[in-house]
């Protein structure tokens, strides 16, 4: 055996006995505790009894804790097993809820409800996809024309501007930088982050929201690069017909528009203004506005 094969040998042997290395813990004795000692099984009953202080804990009342619950706990649901119990659907919302509210680490979650690191990740991933699924459909479907229609009515009457579909606006999410991701996720701001788009209505309701596009982006490439902005390109988001402005019928049929800021690119469905008129300002701050107060909570 030369000297090449006796390194090749030692490094096999050293690999073997670290794949066939037994645990020395198959579950932590503080893991263990859950269902005694953990923040579910404690903390969380006790503020049960104190509507304040829970809704303070997950920006939910009780009332709607239990709502949610019902409709994610059969897609969040797991089974037992032989060797452990699994961690209960009101658990794994919790878990996601107390994350999604106060952006703790997965670590400093994984100590308090006593879970694996591991498990924390894969619970919020798994729950917050389960929370879209369930409630897309009831609070933020797809609009339709007639759905346009209203809300251009919508905006019409209640902040006197006719013929708009829609305030936009971006927002970044700062997160930490993902490995070998280079500038893909840095902003202008400085922090690493990825985009949030979304389109208002005059309610201050979401209407369509796109989440995911690299920090680097600016609001227009964003904007161009969603599903929102292909739709806007070719035509598919059913968007109304054009119709006539309140009093000024001599301008002929006008478009239905979305209004942003100046960061988006001018379209004929889409106004870019720097309008010093106080009703125009108004709608375009309406999305910033929403975000914000969404932002403030969660």
């Amino acid at each position: 055996m030369n000297e090449k094969q006796r390194v090749l040998f030692s490094i096999a042997c050293v690999y073997l006995r670290q794949k066939h290395k037994r645990r020395s813990v198959w579950v932590h004795k503080t893991i263990q505790a859950r269902s005694r000692h953990g923040e579910y099984h404690r903390l969380v009953q006790e503020l049960r009894l104190d509507e304040v202080r829970f809704q303070q804990y997950f920006r939910l009342d009780r009332t709607q804790f239990d709502e949610l619950l019902r409709r994610v706990g059969p897609l969040i649901a797991k089974d037992d097993t032989r060797i452990r119990r699994a961690i209960s659907p009101g658990e794994r919302l919790a878990i996601c809820l107390g994350f999604l509210a106060t952006g703790d680490s997965y670590r400093t979650i994984s100590f308090s409800y006593r879970v694996g690191h591991s498990t924390v990740a894969g619970i919020v991933a798994d729950v917050a996809k389960a929370i879209w699924d369930s409630l897309v459909e009831d609070y933020m479907p797809v609009p339709t024309t007639e759905d346009w229609r209203d809300i251009a009515s919508e905006f019409y009457h209640r902040w006197n501007f006719p013929n708009c579909l829609g305030s936009i606006d971006g927002k970044y999410v700062v997160i930490q930088a993902p490995s070998n991701s280079g500038s893909l996720f840095y902003n202008y701001k400085g922090t690493f982050s990825i985009v949030l788009l979304a389109v208002v209505d005059a309610k201050y309701c979401f209407r369509i929201i796109d989440v995911g596009s690299y920090g680097k982006t600016s609001d227009g490439g964003t904007l161009a690069n969603s599903p929102f902005g292909n739709g806007l390109r070719n035509g598919t988001l059913c968007l109304p017909e054009d119709t006539l402005l309140p009093g000024a019928d001599h301008l002929g049929p006008q478009p239905h528009v979305f209004i942003a800021d100046e960061a988006f690119p001018l379209r004929r469905d889409l106004m870019r203004t720097k309008s010093d008129i106080r009703r125009v300002q108004r709608t375009v701050r309406m999305a910033e506005k929403t975000i914000g107060s969404v932002t403030a909570v969660w």
